[in-house]
């Protein structure tokens, strides 16, 4: 098949994408796809890229993974910022290399932009690269910082500069590549979403209750497991509370504790993490070839497999 598909360049490689909320339990779908259809999981985390930080990522065990090989996780030091960018450099090749030994990749996460780098390359208005121009930035990068260069930017393009981290240095100096070398701002070009890959998304779906209590089940059972420890560890081996990592959900609140000596506000978290989940699905909700799996259903498995069975089959 991995050989027709090149032979027929129309013909794109098919990939499965899990997305959706957090708590959804995206993980366990995942792997029961890849049991059945011969696939192997790129997980699509924000938090589960950092070394050290596994209770408050929810990372799968080894008995959750069933044997099935995960990627994408543990890939950087809590210490590092980790753009979508540097996602995209490690994820692209991953999945590749997953479709041409045969396999199917399951893109599984709810993080909507780690995602989207896979599923599409940007064309950026069709603007031609200048390498001088990159060069530039990325030496002022090393020089000055990525704050600084995020700052240029603000300058030249806020409206752009606004959608972008600051640690996502790959596309903060393609934006001021594009107007260094147009004179025109990146906000002004209407970009195109070009599919790398054949598709479908699917998405967990429950009752907004049944899925709040799940939220805040795994909160408290993140906090008997020992997230405030985790935490802890990582702040004495020098993480602090600026670093990137320390910006998620859980580990943001429990740093605070720690350091102001007060009781970790789990509740806090529950909160913020219920919020977080309404933004992942209504990302997700606009997301092509969706198809929402009800959760609480007894053949959700069955439904899954079907659909996936036809896509992989068409």
């Amino acid at each position: 098949m991995v050989q027709e598909n090149r032979l027929n360049p129309e013909k794109k490689r098919k990939i499965i994408v899990v997305c959706g909320p957090t708590a959804s339990g995206k993980t366990a779908l995942a792997v029961e796809i890849a049991l059945k259809f011969g696939g192997e999981i790129v997980s699509a985390d924000s938090v589960s890229v950092y070394k050290g930080l596994d209770i408050g990522s929810a990372k799968p065990s080894e008995e959750e993974k069933k044997g099935v090989p995960h990627y994408l996780i543990d890939v950087a030091s809590p210490k590092d910022s980790f753009s979508v960018g540097d996602y995209e450099e490690l994820a692209v090749p991953t999945v590749e290399d997953i479709l041409d030994r045969g396999k199917i990749p399951i893109i599984c996460g709810g993080t909507g932009f780690y995602v989207n780098s896979i599923l599409y390359r940007m064309s950026y208005g069709l603007s031609k690269g200048d390498a001088a121009i990159r060069q530039k930035y990325e030496q002022a990068a090393d020089e000055k910082g990525r704050e600084y260069v995020y700052s240029v930017l603000k300058e030249k393009d806020p409206e752009t500069a606004g959608k972008l981290h600051p640690n996502d240095l790959v596309r903060v100096i393609r934006a001021l590549e594009i107007f260094d070398a147009t004179g025109v701002k990146k906000s002004d070009i209407k970009d195109e979403m070009i599919p790398r890959y054949d598709f479908i998304a699917l998405m967990p779906t429950m009752p907004r209750e049944a899925l709040y209590e799940r939220i805040n089940s795994r909160v408290d059972n993140m906090m008997s497991c020992g997230l405030t420890s985790e935490v802890k560890g990582l702040i004495e081996s020098g993480v602090t509370p600026d670093d990137q990592c320390m910006q998620g959900i859980g580990y943001k609140e429990t740093a605070e504790a720690i350091l102001s000596g007060t009781k970790v506000a789990t509740e806090l978290i529950k909160m913020n993490t219920r919020r977080y989940a309404k933004r992942q699905i209504t990302f997700f909700k606009r997301f092509q070839n969706l198809y929402p799996i009800d959760y609480t259903s007894d053949d959700k498995i069955e439904k899954t497999f079907k659909i996936v069975n036809e896509f992989l089959n068409f």
